[in-house]
């Protein structure tokens, strides 16, 4: 009986394996075009059940109803060329400005000449998009938009790729017009010849402008009711177009930017950027690339969604036109390039607006290393002028951080600011600390001078707040005893029992901070020695709560009179509402 149960089960198990294989060898057998098969239909339906359809020249792979485009487009052939081009003579264009023999090819543009001209005007590249965005849908009539593409000297292979690029992967109906605006370059004609392009309008700047004044002077010139702003080494992705333009005709005081891939200086190699990244900044209004904030990577079900954004890198985004003229265009008193992308991201934002990045908008950018013109003042002088214009208009009494982080930039001439401020109470937008608050949470607050503190504390930047409750403040009495009390004092008058250093993770008194005295919710808080290695001491801010970050509870002041305890973090909830007050 045992022989026989094993020969039944090695006779199971070698046709389960022939089995497989055979289903294997099914499943990747060549199928013939014409093959009507139900494997082939059932393929072909869940193309179309996506609504997905065949494009010439895209490579596509189904695999688990998921279409991954590869390819986003092939060169168009001798008639499209008429018909894009027009009476435009590509080849005497890039023929008379080709890098000699010999000579650096980064030294004019710092990035490889050789390698954009070797590329020529067009090419194929990868969709980098998530594979659900070719699902998706849009309105049928999106209002059609301006194109506006500033440029000082670019080379001319890399500026024809840009404005080929946009030609070629957009729906017709949505170019209203390219305008180029050529700042003074050396050679008229880089911009002149290109105006034979249908759709190609070139101004040219009698002086050296800058790209915030050459800007105005595109928008202002726009037909369009919606703007693209377009920098000049650039190459746009498959339906980069239509997710911005649907967002802006949604509501008209967004202000949206794709998200941008890399284009590298030394191949030109097309490099697809991660799509969990978002722009921020420091202090010294530097800015950066940063993850998206845990909570709102955990709340994103759809990777199709728009991104929150407290800032954009302000190269390339899509605005409303009506929206830009009344949040005021430009500050057109900076100069040449910098800071621009953080006036215009405070301005949005504080005047009733939003920013966002879309995931289903991809546009290739060639980062340099270097600016490859001259500033007339100094790179760096321009740069503190037009970031301290920002500060000075936007961020209130948040900008002695500004300063605290950029020494430099105290006593340097950044000119008159009436208007702006002017404007900014015309439009009555909001403070930069709602900004803070609202926005940009996860920026830390950091104080201009370092204090020493106790051993296995680092050495870090604090700044004194209140711990404010809706009128009250929190205040310690002795070290097991924090209640919320009435706020006292003005200014630096106020005293040490109310002021509290705010440095993540801890919350902090001189030489005591904040800490549970256990893990359950409804344990008490007190006041211990400090110690940076203590799980019980590290809090994080969550909105306008305080969370500790081992346990995931909020602290909560319950009632006014009673103990502070941590509970379950409830949005909304009053009593674990805290707002920071500087002590200036």
């Amino acid at each position: 009986m045992r022989r026989i149960r094993a020969n039944a089960i090695a006779i199971l198990t070698v046709a389960w394996i022939l089995g497989t294989f055979y289903y294997l060898w099914q499943d990747n057998k060549p199928q013939s075009s014409s093959s009507s098969s139900p494997s082939s239909s059932a393929s072909q339906t869940r193309g179309r059940s996506h609504g997905q359809k065949g494009v010439p020249g895209r490579l596509e792979i189904h695999r688990d109803d998921r279409t991954i485009p590869l390819i986003v487009t092939q060169p168009p052939r001798a008639e499209q060329q008429g018909l894009l081009l027009g009476g435009f003579d590509e080849k005497a264009y890039l023929a008379a400005k080709q890098l000699k023999p010999g000579d650096d090819p980064y030294r004019e543009h710092a990035f490889n000449l050789q390698e954009s001209d070797r590329l020529g005007s067009e090419r194929a590249i990868r969709d980098t998009r998530h594979y659900r965005c070719a699902s998706l849908n849009y309105d049928a009539d999106l209002p059609s938009t301006s194109i506006i593409i500033t440029f000082h000297n670019e080379a001319r292979s890399t500026l024809l790729r840009t404005i080929k690029s946009v030609l070629m992967r957009s729906l017709a109906s949505l170019i209203q017009e390219i305008i180029l605006i050529d700042d003074f370059s050396s050679d008229p004609e880089d911009c002149q010849l290109l105006a034979q392009i249908p759709k190609v309008h070139c101004l040219r700047n009698g002086r050296r402008e800058g790209l915030i004044r050459s800007r105005v002077r595109g928008a202002n010139t726009a037909s369009a009711s919606i703007l693209t702003f377009l920098d000049s080494h650039c190459e746009v992705n498959a339906d980069w177009l239509q997710p911005m333009i649907q967002r802006v005709k949604e509501d008209h005081t967004r202000v949206v930017s794709p998200i941008i891939d890399v284009i590298s200086l030394d191949n030109f190699a097309y490099l697809a950027a991660s799509a969990d990244l978002r722009g921020g900044f420091d202090w010294s209004l530097h800015f950066k690339w940063e993850q998206i904030p845990i909570e709102q990577k955990m709340a994103r079900s759809d990777p199709t969604q728009a991104i929150r954004t407290p800032v954009i890198a302000g190269g390339i985004f899509v605005m409303d036109k009506s929206w830009f003229n009344h949040l005021g265009q430009y500050d057109t008193h900076m100069d040449i390039w910098g800071g621009e992308n953080f006036e215009l991201s405070f301005r949005v934002w504080m005047c009733g607006g939003s920013l966002e990045i879309l995931p289903c908008s991809r546009v290739g950018h060639v980062f340099r290393k270097r600016h490859p013109y001259d500033f007339p003042d100094g790179n760096a002088l321009t740069y503190i002028k037009n970031t301290r214009r920002a500060a000075e208009v936007w961020m209130d009494e948040y900008k002695q951080y500004y300063y605290s982080a950029r020494p430099s930039a105290q006593g340097k001439a950044f000119g008159s600011i009436t208007d702006r401020l002017t404007l900014r109470r015309k439009l009555n937008c909001k403070p930069f600390r709602w900004y803070m608050e609202n926005v940009y949470p996860e920026l830390r607050v950091l104080k201009p001078k370092r204090k020493k503190v106790k051993k296995g504390v680092p050495e870090q930047e604090a700044v004194s707040s209140l711990l404010k409750q809706g009128g009250l403040c929190l205040e310690t009495r002795g070290s097991d005893v924090l209640s919320l009390a009435e706020c006292r004092g003005l200014g630096g008058n106020r005293p040490q029992s109310q002021r509290w250093e705010l440095i993540e993770p801890l919350i902090r008194q001189q030489d005591l901070c904040l800490a549970i005295s256990a893990f359950p919710t409804g344990s008490k808080v007190k006041m211990e020695p400090c110690n940076a290695k203590e799980p019980r001491q590290k809090w994080k801010p969550k909105g306008t709560a305080l969370q500790h970050m081992v346990s995931g509870l909020c602290l909560d002041s319950q009632t006014p009179a009673g103990p502070l305890v941590v509970a379950q973090c409830l949005p909304q909830m009053a009593s674990q509402s805290w707002e920071p007050q500087i002590i200036t």
